[in-house]
């Protein structure tokens, strides 16, 4: 994702943004953390260690999909419908 940010960044867009799963694993932080890439969003489906938070770094809860789409199984109704 980096490389790819790097080679994006040369070629002219003035601001990167991306959007992962947060699998950060090995180097990832630090590399994401100097990347060109302005902001990293993740979710907070995957505990990150405190080690990996930096500035750039956004996480969006997954708590009100999970309780919209248990809501939705109780009230037997359609959960499709929270991915349209």
């Amino acid at each position: 994702m980096v490389g790819a940010a790097n080679v994006a960044k040369y070629n002219g867009p003035r601001s990167l943004r991306c959007r992962t799963h947060a699998v950060l694993c090995g180097p990832a932080i630090e590399r994401l953390r100097d990347s060109p890439i302005k902001e990293v969003i993740v979710t907070d489906s995957i505990p990150l260690p405190p080690t990996s938070n930096f500035t750039t770094l956004k996480v969006i809860s997954v708590a009100p999909l999970l309780a919209d789409a248990v809501k939705r199984i109780h009230l037997n109704e359609s959960v499709s419908t929270l991915f349209e």
